[in-house]
């Protein structure tokens, strides 16, 4: 009996040893809590999204190849892809994620009122916007370019406005929108603004418009989706850093995405997402550009 029982405190002891152990790797005694196999610091953004098993997302739902929403009601592109890494990272399902659309006037607005937790919506990072929001990458850097009608000739460059006689659509709140601004001989004539890009490819089939000017890549997308009736025009005349954003001083969650987009990079996943979606109508896979860690 006497060798049972110290048997049975010895045993006993192995096991709190271990169950310690397990309770140091899972961050318990720094105050880590997490559902499923992920663990995150108690208090911090990443914590409260996996408890709750949810993310809100916010995207375009108009732009093909990074955010468009289709006849099943979901949206698919690089962007939809760049937040479902984001969401496995949180160790949140696919089918945890909610979209919502968050069009170029309205993304500030979502993250400061809570309505999105993160938005991934061809959304420039500059100094305006990060007064009120903060941003994690950048993921991608496109370009801004021109989209005009095959047949007309006469647009060769955002110059081509300066004559005064020709106008140009673009979207409410977009960093395109303020850019040609600098090349238009009058702004109220000529530049044509809706809030989503949809309406301005409308607005040129209809003759409204000569022209409609955003980010290359999402023209390319309008351009494979209607055959033989649009092209591009001249090279990019600017650089657009795309990042993720985020509610202004959330530093850890910043952090967090950051490292998430660096693993994708070198994990083939950055890879992959780019060729099921954008890379249909680009086939040269962009390198994932350097983080900005301000």
């Amino acid at each position: 009996m006497r060798m049972t029982r110290m048997t049975a405190i010895a045993a006993a002891a192995v096991l709190t040893l271990g169950v310690a152990a397990c309770g140091g790797e899972d961050g318990e005694d720094t105050g880590s809590t997490g559902s499923g196999s992920k663990t995150f610091e108690a208090g911090t953004t990443m914590e409260r999204l996996n408890k709750a098993q949810k993310i809100i997302v916010g995207t375009k739902f108009d732009q093909p190849g990074f955010g468009l929403k289709g006849l099943d009601g979901k949206p698919a592109g690089f962007d939809v892809e760049i937040g479902k890494i984001i969401a496995e990272e949180l160790g949140i399902p696919e089918d945890k994620i909610e979209y919502i659309e968050t069009p170029s006037a309205t993304r500030e607005e979502k993250i400061e009122k809570g309505e999105a937790d993160i938005v991934v919506a061809t959304y420039t990072i500059n100094d305006k916007r990060k007064e009120r929001i903060d941003f994690a990458g950048p993921y991608y850097v496109a370009g801004q370019n021109i989209l005009v009608k095959t047949e007309d000739n006469s647009i060769t460059g955002p110059d081509s406005f300066k004559a005064g006689d020709k106008k140009v659509c673009s979207v409410q709140g977009s960093t395109p929108a303020a850019e040609i601004e600098k090349h238009l001989a009058n702004k109220a004539e000529q530049l044509v603004v809706f809030d989503v890009y949809t309406k301005c490819i409308d607005a040129l089939n209809t003759g409204q418009v000569q022209a409609v000017t955003t980010d290359n890549v999402i023209l390319l997308g309008f351009i494979a989706r209607n055959e033989g009736k649009f092209k591009l025009v001249g090279e990019n005349f600017t650089e657009e850093p795309y990042g993720i954003g985020l509610k202004k001083g959330d530093t850890a969650f910043r952090t967090f995405i950051n490292d998430t987009l660096e693993k994708a990079y070198s994990d083939g996943r950055y890879e992959a997402a780019w060729k099921e979606t954008a890379g249909k109508f680009d086939e040269n896979v962009p390198t994932g550009p350097a983080v900005n860690r301000y």
